[in-house]
């Protein structure tokens, strides 16, 4: 889906559904507006359940101030419309309340945007204001004032946060980046001491390897590569749903027996994602007219070592990534089922990733078919699609299992010898 063939109003509905329908506003919280290239402000309304709005419901407020539609526009219009005024190049702007940063709002503080490689670059510059009256023209000010300063996002105190953008979707994507960021620092301080990334070790991602591979030109698709292309597209449309990727954040990618695989795409939405998107890949070339992951030579590397893995799923689920911004260890000893599955999970540097990829890729084995990349995604391998979701779902819920218990009391993992006899009844293949 793109946004930009859609009316203003639909754009809006469409936005904040999402927003609504992943728990990031509640049903009186927040607004969204869109300015067209007539100068029209389409605008959320004032006292509409967020939960149930149509495009009959969105507002235009006209260059002159007259408001067409059959409510009352939202009481932030003074923030949105100053915005506009202040930034020329900023036509979407978004309000909301997501918990994680709100948590961050009304203790005095920001998050942190050096923990995951991909917060820094989503987001920009994250600007702060203090508490002011909302809806007051004062608010609209300092907010403005800090959009005219260069930021993209703005925290407000004991508030909520403010984005703006070229698109509605490009402000979507800043919102749920930093708020699955300022998540996972959250989940991570329960844990152990936070490990930030260097700007040398930043610099390292500007590899630009799947930008500048050979095409090829596919004239024809086989039964095969249309089934996988077809359950490639139900699991990331399902990993985004259980929150284990984010909207373009999250590599999914399958071998077809011939050799030749398929992986998601640099760059696009993973809600809406389509068959037609994923891209081919053979060798060192890709599919003519698309741009792969900037994952792909990793995951063709971990093809070319690993004959028996069939499927690699590259994600960034908030309380596994916990791990991933900590010096904590993630021990998979703690129910017989993620032992099984996960095994001895290891942890590889985030630079490696990018620079030493045939290291990487050389880390998975039988008994670690899944690698923590620091402050970057976790990895998870398998044989099939299926058990590759399974085991990063399995991650995930391991680990939000060890921070609920740290709650609780010390967590105590399985002992040596209950493992030894797991693996003594236990007889599966990867």
């Amino acid at each position: 889906m793109k946004l930009t063939y859609l009316h203003p109003a639909d754009q809006l509905v469409t936005i904040m559904n999402r927003i609504y329908e992943n728990g990031l506003t509640t049903t009186s919280g927040g607004n969204l507006s869109v300015m067209d290239e007539a100068g029209n402000i389409w605008i959320t309304p004032k006292d509409v359940d967020k939960g149930a709005l149509t495009r009959n419901d969105i507002i235009c407020v006209k260059p002159d101030g007259t408001k067409i539609g059959p409510h009352r526009p939202s009481v932030e219009l003074p923030f949105h419309a100053l915005v506009y005024k202040k930034r020329p190049d900023i036509r979407a702007v978004l309000h909301a309340h997501p918990p994680h940063v709100v948590s961050f709002s009304v203790v005095r503080k920001m998050p942190a945007l050096n923990l995951i490689s991909n917060a820094k670059y989503a987001c920009g510059n994250v600007a702060y204001v203090p508490y002011l009256l909302p809806g007051s023209d004062i608010l609209g000010e300092k907010i403005a004032d800090e959009f005219a300063k260069g930021a993209h996002s703005v925290v407000m105190e004991n508030h909520g946060l403010v984005v703006g953008g070229g698109s509605l979707f490009d402000c979507y994507l800043k919102f749920e980046t930093l708020e699955k960021t300022a998540a996972a620092e959250i989940h991570a301080r329960k844990l152990g001491k936070l490990t930030p990334f260097s700007e040398d070790d930043y610099a390292s991602t500007a590899l630009r390897d799947h930008r500048n591979m050979e095409d090829f030109v596919v004239s024809t698709h086989s039964a095969e590569e249309c089934d996988v292309r077809r359950d490639m597209v139900r699991f990331m449309r399902r990993a985004y749903k259980q929150c284990l990727i984010g909207s373009t954040s999250g590599t999914f990618s399958a071998r077809l027996s011939n050799g030749s695989f398929l992986i998601t795409p640099y760059g696009t939405d993973r809600a809406y994602i389509t068959e037609d998107d994923l891209v081919l890949v053979r060798g060192n070339a890709k599919e003519h007219g698309k741009i792969p992951s900037r994952s792909v030579k990793l995951h063709r590397l971990i093809y070319e070592k690993h004959p028996a893995t069939n499927a690699i799923l590259g994600a960034q689920p908030p309380h596994a990534m916990a791990f991933a911004i900590t010096d904590a260890a993630f021990d998979s000893r703690t129910i017989p089922e993620s032992y099984i599955h996960l095994r001895s999970v290891q942890k590889v540097s985030f630079r490696s990733v990018y620079t030493e990829p045939e290291k990487v890729a050389d880390t998975f084995s039988t008994k670690t078919p899944l690698v923590i990349c620091e402050n970057n995604q976790i990895l998870a391998t398998a044989a099939n699609l299926l058990r590759c979701y399974d085991r990063m779902e399995l991650c995930e819920a391991t680990a939000k299992s060890i921070l609920a218990a740290k709650e609780i009391g010390d967590v105590v993992h399985i002992t040596d010898s209950e493992v030894a006899d797991i693996d003594r009844v236990f007889h599966y293949n990867d």
